[in-house]
């Protein structure tokens, strides 16, 4: 477990406290489900409930001699309870205790991912429309292409979170189901009616069948919806650091006082945090290999999972929580450098035009294919020359021929590529 990364309220739900309270929960929802049935007397369900509890050094204790976990519990909370404790665990077995733990642990880890996925979600549409109109130019493959605003790129990460909102809650509800079959799930020894019971109390659903374990298609749906929730921070922390290189400087991860950049290099400013995501975002994607390997078990259970998902599922849902956090901070802070957009925007000398123009030629009678060689042939030429396309456009005849002055002109309004801005937005509800 990445313990540096840790915050408080994730990593509590992965600990060894928190996990034996939702087992000894379960066992004594199981015992109250018995005793409804008439299995266990009122007297001994009263006992259990009094004095069943457990310690955690005694387990570890156990377990080194037992080398089971499960039985070192059980054997720790019999420790306590004395007679009566041979009705605790009747006619179930370790699965049942651990497959609906887990289903309870990563229902409490998608909440904390839910909160955190609506916070990122607050900070997008507030950079969204505070840069609504901000022009910025586009670029496709890296290379110049039509201008955008910055609240586009803002707004369309922003339609992103939605959707990895909508997956969480999805992998939550898959994944919130226990199970109190027993061996192999055929409820020999126990009725489904207990099931029932002990997921109804517990908020969770019933499943329509289990072998002797959950089918893990679910853990694996919810491992690789956080891949790619992770996917989505890296995208926006790789656009970060592009935008922050000392060619483009569009924007900016925040500066502290007293920040140092490069132990060898004082004027380094680096996008440290960008890059960290990235980093991390590798780890999310990885961890979605083997719980895809997961699925695939010998017949009714073995335990080639269970030393697995007692990494990927802390792991995973601890630095979802992490750098999620990590790039809202980032996004809330980040400087927006408006003389480097607005600089590197006329950087080519209206060559994004070039579609516009284009466009117009054909309007007046050329094929797309002549249009588009005089419009090339001008744009390289703008581009090897450094020198301005409207003004290029006006001295070349083949041009003039169909086009005005004035016409030219007209072309040259940055508004039109923002005219469908307000539509978008209104789509996105912003």
């Amino acid at each position: 477990m990445i313990q540096r990364y840790t915050r408080p309220e994730m990593s509590n739900i992965w600990s060894d406290e928190n996990k034996f309270k939702i087992w000894l929960k379960i066992e004594i929802l199981i015992c109250e489900a018995l005793n409804k049935f008439k299995i266990i007397p009122d007297k001994s369900l009263e006992n259990i409930k009094k004095k069943a509890k457990f310690d955690i050094k005694r387990i570890n204790e156990l377990e080194k001699v037992i080398k089971h976990d499960v039985i070192a519990f059980l054997t720790n909370v019999a420790e306590n309870v004395g007679e009566d404790s041979k009705y605790i665990h009747l006619g179930i077995t370790s699965s049942d205790i651990l497959d609906t733990t887990l289903a309870l642990q990563m229902k409490q880890a998608g909440e904390i991912i839910i909160k955190d996925l609506l916070m990122l979600k607050t900070v997008l549409k507030q950079k969204a429309k505070k840069y609504k109109y901000l022009p910025q130019i586009g670029r496709t493959h890296g290379v110049h292409a039509e201008p955008i605003t910055l609240g586009l790129k803002f707004a369309n990460w922003y339609d992103e979170t939605n959707r990895n909102i909508e997956r969480m809650e999805y992998a939550i509800k898959t994944a919130s189901v226990g199970m109190i079959s027993g061996a192999v799930g055929t409820y020999s020894y126990l009725s489904p009616k207990v099931e029932e019971y002990v997921c109804r109390k517990l908020k969770l659903r019933t499943p329509k069948i289990t072998s002797q374990i959950i089918s893990r298609d679910i853990h694996c749906q919810y491992i690789n919806t956080i891949a790619i929730i992770g996917a989505t921070l890296e995208k926006i922390a790789l656009e970060i650091r592009h935008l922050q290189r000392t060619e483009v400087l569009e924007l900016e991860e925040s500066f502290t006082k007293g920040q140092k950049g490069s132990s060898a290099m004082p004027h380094k400013k680096n996008p440290i945090t960008a890059e960290q995501i990235c980093g991390l975002a590798r780890i999310l994607r990885a961890n979605s290999i083997p719980s895809l390997e997961n699925v695939a078990l010998w017949h009714e259970r073995d335990i080639s999972h269970s030393s697995v998902e007692r990494i990927i599922l802390p792991d995973s849902t601890i630095l979802l929580d992490y750098t999620l956090n990590k790039i809202a901070n980032l996004l809330k802070y980040i400087v927006v450098n408006k003389n480097n957009i607005s600089n590197n925007l006329k950087l080519l000398n209206g060559i994004y035009f070039s579609q516009t123009v284009m466009l117009k030629l054909i309007e007046k009678g050329l094929t797309r294919e002549e249009a588009y060689k005089i419009i090339q042939e001008i744009s390289f030429k703008c581009w090897k020359n450094n020198t301005d396309f409207k003004n290029e456009l006006i001295k070349n005849r083949k041009v003039t021929q169909l086009l005005s002055v004035k016409e030219i002109e007209t072309i040259f309004d940055l508004k039109r590529f923002l005219k469908n801005i307000d539509y978008i937005y209104s789509r996105l509800n912003l």
